[in-house]
C-alpha cells in the first residue's frame, strides 16, 4: 500500500511539472489585483502616469515604466504587453494565455526579487484602445492579466469669445468671456469633452506679443491675463481687461493661447489674435508665426506645421468659426 501511495504521489508531481507549474495555495479573497486564471498570487502592476477613473486605468501614448511588485521573492518573471483586444487566434509562440501579438518587456529586478521594472512604449491604433498587461511566473498556471486603456488624443471644445458681462467697468476695460457655445456642432459625442479619459483642465492665456516668436513653447513671453477652469463646459472670464495698461494707441492686438488637458495629460491648443479697443472686441483671426518656426507642438497627423496653417482658431460671436475639434 505504501509503495502504491508513493507511486501515485510521483505521478501527481510529474503531471504538474509537465504543464510547467507546481501546485500552489489558492490566494485568500482580495489577494492579488490581476485577473489571473490559475492558482497562485498575482502581483500588483502599475504604469507611470496611469490614471484610474471609475475602475479603468488610462495610459497616454509614449514610453512608460511598468512596475511589477510581488509579495514574495519570485523568479523567473516575464511581462508582455498586448496590442488592442482583437481575438488573436494565431499559432502560439508566446506562453499559453498570452496572445502572439503581445510584446515582451525587458525587465530588471531589485535585490529582493520582489520588484521588477521595465519600459514599454504604449500606443493605440485608435483613441481608447484597450488591452492587457500579462505577467507570467511559475507561481501561476495561467498569466495574470491587468487591463489598460490607451488615451492617445487630446480633448476638445467648441470655443467662442464675447464681451460679457456688458456692464461698464468702473475703472475702465472690458470683460472677455471664453466659453463653449451650446449651439456649436458636436465635438466627439458632445460639444465639449474628451472621448476617452475626459477633459481635466483648461486655461486661456493672453499675450501682448506673439508668444511663439522666438521659441516653440509657452511661456516664451509673459502672460498679461489668464483664466481657466476644470471640466466641461468651458466658461472663464478675464474681467475689466484694460488695453491702456499696454498701449497708448486706440486699439491693440493680443495673442490668445487656449490649452486643454485631458486626465492623462494629452494636450490640445487653440490660437487666435484678438484686436481690442477700450470698449469692444473688434476682430478675431488666426495669426502667423513671425519666425516661420516649425514648432512640434503644432501638428496635424504628427506632421509639424506653421501656426498659420492650423485651423485651431476661435472667432467672434456670429462669425461661424469655432475651435476645431480633432
Amino acid at each position: 500500500m505504501k509503495k502504491l501511495l508513493l507511486v501515485l504521489l510521483v505521478v501527481t508531481l510529474a503531471s504538474f511539472l509537465f504543464v510547467g507549474c507546481l501546485p500552489t495555495t489558492t490566494p485568500a479573497e482580495g489577494e492579488g489585483e490581476g485577473e489571473g486564471e490559475g492558482e497562485g498570487a498575482c502581483p500588483t502592476v502599475s504604469v507611470a502616469t496611469e490614471v484610474e477613473i471609475s475602475g479603468t486605468k488610462y495610459i497616454n501614448n509614449g514610453a512608460r515604466v511598468i512596475t511589477v511588485t510581488f509579495a514574495e521573492a519570485t523568479e523567473p518573471v516575464s511581462v508582455y504587453v498586448g496590442a488592442k483586444l482583437d481575438g488573436d487566434t494565431a499559432t502560439k509562440g508566446n506562453p499559453v494565455g498570452v496572445p502572439d501579438s503581445a510584446q515582451e518587456v525587458v525587465l530588471s529586478a531589485d535585490a529582493t526579487k520582489k520588484v521588477y521594472t521595465g519600459t514599454f512604449t504604449f500606443q493605440g491604433d485608435a483613441d481608447c484602445d484597450s488591452a492587457y498587461i500579462y505577467v507570467v511566473t511559475c507561481a501561476t498556471c495561467a498569466p495574470c492579466k491587468f487591463p489598460y486603456t490607451v488615451d492617445n488624443a487630446g480633448p476638445c471644445s467648441k470655443l467662442n469669445l464675447r464681451q460679457y458681462p456688458t456692464a461698464v467697468c468702473s475703472c475702465g476695460g472690458i470683460n472677455l468671456q471664453f466659453y463653449t457655445p451650446s449651439a456649436a456642432d458636436q465635438c466627439f459625442s458632445t460639444y465639449c469633452g474628451d472621448d476617452c479619459s475626459g477633459l481635466d483642465t483648461y486655461t486661456v492665456d493672453l499675450y501682448k506679443t506673439n508668444p511663439f516668436d522666438t521659441c516653440c513653447d509657452v511661456p516664451c513671453a509673459a502672460t498679461v491675463a489668464s483664466c481657466g477652469g476644470t471640466g466641461c463646459d468651458i466658461d472663464c472670464s478675464i474681467l475689466c481687461f484694460d488695453i491702456t495698461d499696454y498701449t497708448l494707441s486706440g486699439t491693440k492686438d493680443f495673442y490668445m493661447v487656449a490649452t486643454l488637458l485631458d486626465k492623462v495629460g494629452n494636450k490640445t491648443r487653440y490660437y487666435a489674435k484678438i484686436n481690442i479697443d477700450s470698449t469692444s472686441i473688434n476682430t478675431i483671426e488666426t495669426y502667423t508665426n513671425a519666425t516661420d518656426k516649425l514648432c512640434p507642438d503644432f501638428t496635424v497627423d504628427g506632421t509639424p506645421v506653421d501656426v498659420a496653417d492650423t485651423v485651431w482658431v476661435i472667432s467672434n460671436t456670429g462669425a461661424g468659426l469655432y475651435g476645431y475639434c480633432q
